[in-house]
């Protein structure tokens, strides 16, 4: 369960390296502003990797470079060993807010990403069908974004990602609006689905619990600007989890004692330039 300071160097067998990459944005006056600064780290195929930190430390820009939609400043982004200079096509995008069309059922929400890619429109839909039912949702394939749950509709949207069998799943604090019970919920169902074939996750949440609930290592980012990693934790814990099980663990609590000691005076230092202190 040890930490180390030092994140795990990119390499070409990792489904997602980061090799040295920054990331630089030009401001209304002008100036150049480093959101982040020589960032390292691979995600192996199979792995779960989460990114905590403290709010504005780029967690959802590295996210963004390693989906291809946005070009580092400087370092590179290999995925399965090739050089990304486009979007990510292996990978799966989960953002915070629903990306349901609300015109559409949850049913044909699930198949759009079928349709796209030329299915069939009848095979679409029994694939659909299928996902919905994987998910929980078999009964509810008739119904309206508006007439489904927050839980639901992320239910939908997890669906919707995973239809097209990406082989990295990049998720931007995809439960953060639940409530604390549904949040629970999707955890499990998340690693449920996860476990069937161990895809790639890159997982971006503030919950320090979630991420060690969820994840096999837990990757901690500095307060800006100009962000680093500055933690890499391995999480030793068995699989498969239950979330609220693993979480009365004395290992559990062992380790987010020990990554929330390095944690907190980021956290801290964020809020203080949040305020312009």
């Amino acid at each position: 369960m040890a930490g180390t300071t030092t994140a795990t160097a990119a390499t070409d067998e990792a489904a997602v390296a980061l090799n040295a990459v920054d990331v630089a944005f030009r401001l209304a006056d002008g100036a150049i502003f480093r959101a982040v600064s020589n960032a390292t780290l691979n995600v192996a195929d199979g792995e779960f990797v989460s990114i905590v930190g403290p709010t504005g430390c780029g967690k959802s820009t590295l996210l963004n470079i390693a989906a291809g939609l946005l070009p580092p400043a400087a370092g590179a982004v290999n995925i399965f060993g090739k050089r990304l200079s486009d979007l990510n096509r292996q990978a799966g995008y989960l953002f915070q807010a629903d990306a349901l069309f609300p015109w559409k059922t949850a049913l044909e929400n699930v198949a759009i990403g079928l349709d796209i890619v030329g299915v069939p429109p009848a095979e679409a839909r029994t694939r659909a069908k299928d996902w919905l039912g994987k998910v929980g949702l078999g009964a509810f394939g008739d119904r309206y974004p508006h007439m489904l749950s927050g839980g639901q509709r992320k239910r939908v949207g997890l669906a919707q990602v995973l239809i097209r069998d990406p082989k990295i799943l990049l998720m931007d604090e995809p439960f953060g609006p639940l409530d604390a019970q549904t949040r629970q919920i999707m955890g499990n169902l998340l690693l449920e689905l996860w476990s069937a074939d161990r895809k790639a996750v890159l997982f971006v949440t503030h919950d320090l619990e979630e991420a060690i609930a969820l994840s096999d290592r837990v990757v901690i980012m500095s307060a800006g600007p100009a962000s680093r990693i500055i933690g890499d934790w391995h999480v030793n814990l068995p699989r498969p989890r239950d979330i609220s099980e693993i979480k009365l663990s004395a290992g559990f609590h062992e380790l987010h004692r020990d990554i929330w000691h390095m944690l907190k005076e980021e956290v801290i230092k964020g809020y203080a330039q949040a305020e312009g202190r």
